[in-house]
């Protein structure tokens, strides 16, 4: 194994190890639930679908998505299909009683097409055929962990996670079942971005990495807060209730599903009009996801430069 190799597979597991950590603590979240099921080993993607938590694991799992009851933490629900996917990495509310979901994790950048599936989600365990469709990416394959839904137009938009900065692409506002449905590149956006949510009335757009939670105007796709999360050993999941609070998960067994209280200041923007500039209270942080807080952005810089095209 080369020195370029050895080095890359350490900073690899880097951010996987320290997680929220590397920037010194954040916000504490208010625990809203634990998810109790023993099966519920990667949770990767969140979701609140007719008051039900929906979550996957990511890859390597089945077809299926766990339904837990907030109040409970236990799974009331498990829904099930074939054949199984490649790597599910991002669920999205999809309308009463179903969810969107998403496979369309490729670390290896190595997948064509990556595909979503229309899921229903209930309080039973049922095996199902769902619907799917196949997306393309504008410039080649890409890695994605985020799937976020418009909630006026219920139009899919997907989020490259970069090392070094994302992008934001939209499918076609109908989707086309018997071919590849290109995706539209709107904005580029913050680095390792790992799900997101829109804001209930549809003008402003969450994204989260492991650390930070990134707040964008839409469809302007202009940053207004950048903040430090609740640290979590590897934050994954995000959503946003139909009140507007917002819930964030992390991989692990028993893992806690946080409430983040947001600072005045991006609660204000959130609540009114588009904003162009930064929240009061929030830093305008660099849209390749890097941070001025001490050691929070160097593994990313260093893997960058290892995982450049040879």
């Amino acid at each position: 194994m080369s020195v370029r190799v050895w080095l890359g597979a350490l900073v690899v597991a880097t951010p996987f190890l320290v997680g929220a950590t590397a920037g010194g603590p954040g916000p504490r979240g208010e625990v809203v639930t634990v998810l109790r099921d023993p099966e519920v080993v990667e949770s990767s993607g969140l979701a609140l679908v007719d008051g039900l938590l929906a979550t996957v694991n990511d890859s390597g799992d089945s077809g299926r998505v766990f339904a837990v009851d907030p109040a409970t933490g236990e799974t009331v629900g498990t829904t099930r299909w074939a054949p199984d996917p490649v790597d599910v990495e991002a669920l999205a509310p999809a309308g009463p009683g179903e969810v969107w979901v998403a496979d369309v994790g490729d670390n290896l950048r190595a997948r064509d097409a990556v595909e979503v599936l229309r899921v229903p989600l209930g309080r039973r365990a049922q095996q199902v055929d769902p619907p799917r469709w196949r997306l393309t990416w504008p410039d080649g394959a890409r890695d994605a962990e985020a799937l976020v839904v418009h909630p006026r137009t219920g139009r899919l938009h997907l989020v490259s996670k970069g090392v070094l900065g994302g992008e934001l692409v939209a499918a076609p506002a109908v989707l086309a079942a018997d071919r590849p449905n290109p995706l539209e590149p709107l904005a580029p956006v913050a680095g390792l971005v790992t799900d997101g949510a829109f804001w209930p009335d549809g003008r402003h757009l969450l994204l989260r990495s492991y650390d930070r939670l990134h707040v964008y105007s839409y469809p302007a796709v202009e940053k207004v807060a950048d903040l430090p999360l609740p640290p979590q050993p590897q934050g994954e999941g995000l959503a946003v209730t139909p009140d507007g609070h917002v819930w964030v998960s992390t991989e692990g067994v028993g893992s806690e599903v946080l409430r983040v209280r947001l600072p005045a200041g991006v609660r204000r923007a959130l609540d009114g009009p588009p904003a162009a500039g930064p929240a009061d209270g929030a830093s305008d942080g660099a849209s390749d996801g890097s941070s001025d807080e001490p050691g929070a952005g160097w593994w990313r810089r260093l893997l960058g430069w290892l995982l450049r095209p040879v």
